[in-house]
């Protein structure tokens, strides 16, 4: 820990987690209140599927995108634009009455208009520490996150079973607005200037290590969603349970991201890490028995060992990023990587949620330990495109360009 205390009070690095984990926040809260306020308004979960789902291919298309425009236009602008439209939208979506067709094109936008702040501050990073502290850095970044995914929902839900999904709306506006406000005023990101990037749209993903991990974090967020799914079936929406099941998870990938952050990167700590997830999930499996009292205990300990490698999987995906792209293109891989992680939790949702209705709970932990022990074996077997990082400089290959010389 006296590393992390060290990395804490290293200039800028505190205010920028704590400001980006605020201007993030409402990404763990948008998708339960829009399902909650377009289910209240049409009567229907379809019509909020479909919303959510609108919303949803707006984010995964956008990233990459908004991502690039930060080398084009300044990450200010960018994130001043993206924030003020998505701000709109959310706002229209929960004043106007309107048919789902109308609803589906608000979320649309949302998503499209989704503030690339993930991008952006895994862009800052590298010019805010040293060499020595980036992937202690990355792993705390990928440990605190969780944060989000635990106080978020119970907040979101809270708020809009409670008060109303109107109001629950508009508190994610103003966390965005504020949120997004404070990371963007903040000094870190006026010093950084991500330069243009001199390939076509798209390119970067032609380096394997890019393509690695867009496929490992669509495979290991896939595991996750289907985890979510299937602690819902199992344990119900009425009590506590689900939700402090969900957040053992959440705890064991916080403790994994601390605990292993210090611990230097070398090309099978992907596939070590992705195997701790598997051998979690894979155990859960047979612990799912929904007349068991003792079923909870046994499932969160299966979760939270799954949870202890989520994290430390996260810090490799990130840093092993950083360290094989130009500077250039550090924001572009990481909105690809994004849209990754986006499309996995919907495929994973999607698949666990019909596994529940034709096998029941069970169904739904295999196929989060199917999408782990899959990550893992893709991990093992391109190991090769794994760059090894121990004791080696993990920020972004600088950007060079020719120099005119008199002769």
């Amino acid at each position: 820990m006296a590393g992390y205390r060290e990395l804490l009070r290293t200039p800028g690095v505190a205010r920028i987690i704590a400001a980006q984990l605020t201007a993030r926040f409402p990404n763990g809260m948008m998708s339960l209140a829009v399902l909650l306020h377009v289910e209240q308004q049409t009567g229907t979960y379809g019509a909020a599927g479909l919303v959510l789902a609108a919303t949803s291919i707006g984010q995964a298309v956008a990233g990459p995108v908004t991502s690039r425009w930060m080398g084009i236009w300044g990450i200010r602008r960018v994130l001043t634009l993206t924030t003020a439209v998505c701000a709109a939208a959310l706002m229209v979506l929960a004043l106007v009455p309107m048919s789902v067709p109308g609803y589906m094109a608000c979320g649309l936008v949302a998503g499209l208009s989704t503030p690339p702040v993930q991008s952006a501050v895994r862009t800052i990073y590298p010019k805010l520490v040293n060499s020595r502290q980036l992937t202690a850095l990355f792993s705390l970044d990928a440990s605190l996150q969780e944060i989000i995914w635990i106080l978020a929902p119970v907040l979101i839900t809270i708020v809009a079973t409670q008060v109303g999904t109107v109001v629950g709306l508009l508190l994610i506006i103003v966390i965005l607005v504020l949120g997004g406000a404070w990371f963007i005023l903040s000094p870190e990101v006026g010093r950084v200037r991500i330069p243009r990037s001199r390939r076509a749209f798209g390119k970067v993903l032609g380096k394997p290590v890019v393509l690695l991990a867009t496929v490992i974090g669509f495979l290991l967020i896939g595991a996750c969603a289907a985890v979510e799914a299937a602690v819902v079936a199992t344990f119900g929406h009425g009590g506590l349970e689900a939700g402090l099941v969900l957040a053992v998870f959440s705890v064991g990938s916080l403790a994994g991201g601390l605990a292993f952050g210090h611990i230097p990167i070398g090309p099978w700590a992907m596939a070590r890490r992705l195997t701790v997830v598997a051998v979690g999930l894979t155990a859960a499996v047979f612990f799912v028995d929904e007349v068991t009292a003792s079923t909870p205990w046994w499932v969160s300990l299966c979760l939270l060992v799954a949870g202890v490698g989520v994290a430390p999987a996260l810090a490799v995906m990130f840093a092993m990023t950083s360290a094989s792209v130009k500077f250039s293109e550090t924001a572009e891989a990481y909105g690809w990587i994004g849209t990754g992680q986006l499309i996995g939790a919907a495929l994973g949702s999607a698949i666990a949620g019909f596994l529940i209705d034709g096998v029941g709970p069970a169904g739904a932990y295999a196929a989060a330990a199917g999408f782990a022990i899959l990550g893992a074996v893709v991990a093992a077997a391109c190991v090769r495109g794994f760059p090894d990082l121990r004791g080696r400089d993990a920020s972004p290959i600088p950007d060079t360009e020719p120099v005119p010389v008199i002769t």
